[in-house]
């Protein structure tokens, strides 16, 4: 719901805030007053292209700024979400800024935005019928989502795009496999060589560990046997060996130890250090003994070594990473199987098709029978509304297989008797299409629709009976959704529950645009001017109060309280 609309320097008006309330409300003034300037502000706020001419003369830009209730628009808050442009709860702010030099910047909730994302914005949040309008009633997408949700068949449609997608997708493929035959022969061979070559080696983790450790092993048992040996010898040699000069230092501190016990602990220290070298020793010339002089195994050690070092620098990877090519290889392989195998990706295409024409088949019957009733339902409204005799109808020409299915949706009508049917865009005048956009909304009340309606010249060409009707019908469409309408009728005017009268100010600074929201005795003023003209008179003002004490919801909800 709009909550509020700011005007700085844009074409008449200088400063303006207008707050706005759930229910109808309209607008009304003097033709040349500026009703208009104020939906050319809501649409350029709403993604309108922008023109240096909107900025007021002598003013450097031009700003209009207006802040929406997102609490019926959830579709709305997603979106922002995906577009990192959320902000407060429930509150979106959009402002446009109009240089006097021509450029344009947007801003959604603070942050820079395209004029293209306050369009998308603004398609959820209001529709506009009406001569100043960018009428989405006329834009085919539109007219295809109207009728899916009055045939309830939104989820359906959703469940077709998918499936159109699917069905593209497996086409590619299938196209993309029969074009690139030859280049996936060879690339297919190229992996097949790999997975070969990288399977016979056996490549595991643990191996190329003990592989290694086997090779330097081999590659230096002489030099393990004779250091072996060596040490042996150094610690048990017969004059020289260090156990026997251990022997001579204990002998020694024996005999001093029976002089001076103190020196006991020493003897039991060495004790301990000639067993524990004794047993080194032996265990030194054990391990020379089993070290292996075997030039064949280190022939075959280091000849492995060599084809894993050799396939890894001919993949460009290190030894350890082989296990991992070795998987992505036999992956794509696998992948590439299923891509060359055009028997199976036909296969799965037609499987594709076939789902997708099925669920598009449904479709296209939800929409043929919806289309049947909301085409009577729209001719029933518009009898009501000076298009007598007038005809809606929906047609469903056959199209090309698409996202949106088997059928196009053309809102057809004849505005009235003896006009033949004609696609909407061609035929209604401006008039004609706001009040074909209210029977529209009069049927579909409570299905589709943005939250806000915006109605320009719904009254144009029309009077007396049908006036009254077309404002019973905008008040009960503003007991769902929030209503605005530019009129010219007091019959209109009276059904609102808020009133807005646009006028001009002459001063020495020069003309300016006005808006006031009218109380009860300036509301019956207004009414009085727009049943009598230039010269009101107290009947045309008790005309007035009669009519708004009748038809006004405050008027109706202040006598039933006094009841």
């Amino acid at each position: 719901m709009l909550l509020n609309l700011t005007l700085a320097d844009f074409v008449l008006v200088e400063r303006l805030g207008l707050d706005f309330h759930p229910g109808f409300s309209v607008l009304t003034g003097e033709t040349g007053a500026g009703k208009s300037i104020l939906l050319d502000a809501l649409a350029l706020v709403l993604g309108e292209r922008a023109d240096a001419a909107v900025v007021r003369a002598g003013a450097p830009r031009a700003e209009i700024s207006a802040e929406f209730d997102l609490t019926d628009v959830p579709g709305l808050a997603a979106w922002l979400e995906e577009q990192d442009l959320a902000g407060d709860d429930n509150f979106l702010l959009l402002r446009r800024v109009v240089e006097a030099g021509g450029r344009s910047r947007a801003f959604i909730n603070g942050r820079p935005a395209t004029a293209q994302q306050l369009k998308a914005a603004g398609e959820f949040l209001v529709d506009i019928y009406g001569q100043h309008a960018h009428y989405s009633l006329l834009k085919a997408a539109e007219q295809r989502r109207l009728l899916d949700a009055y045939a309830g068949a939104m989820e359906l449609a959703g469940r077709v795009a998918e499936a159109w997608r699917l069905w593209r997708e497996a086409r590619e493929r299938r196209l993309s496999a029969e074009a690139r035959g030859g280049e996936l022969a060879a690339v297919r061979e190229q992996l097949v060589q790999t997975v070969e070559e990288l399977t016979a080696l056996g490549f595991t983790p643990e191996g190329w560990q003990a592989l290694q450790e086997d090779q330097r092993r081999l590659a230096h048992a002489t030099e393990l046997v004779q250091g072996a040996q060596f040490a042996a010898d150094a610690l048990e040699g017969d004059e020289a060996g260090l156990l026997t000069q251990l022997r001579g230092v204990r002998a020694r501190l024996a005999a001093l130890a029976e002089i001076d016990p103190a020196l006991t602990a020493f003897l039991d220290t060495l004790e301990g250090a000639s067993e524990t070298l004794q047993d080194t020793a032996r265990e030194l010339r054990r391990y020379a003994e089993r070290v292996e002089l075997d030039p064949e195994a280190l022939m075959l050690a280091e000849a492995r070594l060599g084809a894993i070092q050799a396939a890894a620098r001919k993949h460009h990877i290190r030894p350890d990473a082989i296990p991992e090519k070795l998987a992505d290889a036999q992956s794509r392989l696998a992948e590439l199987g299923d891509a060359a195998d055009l028997e199976a990706l036909a296969r799965a295409e037609a499987v594709r098709e076939t789902d997708y024409r099925h669920l598009a088949g449904q479709l296209g019957a939800r929409r043929a029978q919806a289309s049947q009733r909301l085409a009577q339902a729209v001719t029933e409204a518009m009898q009501q509304l000076a298009m007598k005799g007038g005809r809606f109808h929906v047609d469903l020409p056959a199209c090309e297989p698409g996202g949106h299915g088997l059928e196009e949706v053309v809102f057809q009508v004849s505005p009235h008797a003896g006009q033949g049917l004609q696609a909407l865009a061609k035929t209604a005048s401006g008039g004609e299409l706001s009040r074909l956009g209210l029977a529209l909304q009069t049927v579909l009340s409570g299905v589709t629709g943005a939250a806000t309606l915006i109605f320009d010249e719904v009254d144009a060409g029309i009077g007396g009976g049908v006036a009254e009707i077309v404002g019973r019908l905008l008040a009960e469409q503003g007991k769902r959704r929030q209503v605005l309408c530019v009129t010219h009728l007091p019959q209109v005017a009276a059904r609102a529950a808020w009133h807005y009268r646009v006028s001009k100010a002459d001063d020495a600074q020069g003309v300016r645009t006005r808006v006031d929201l009218l109380d009860e005795t300036a509301r019956t003023e207004e009414v009085s001017r727009m049943l009598g003209g230039v010269q009101i008179t107290e009947a045309t003002r008790r005309h007035a109060a009669e009519m708004l004490g009748t038809t006004s919801p405050r008027a109706t909800e202040k006598a039933r309280r006094k009841g």
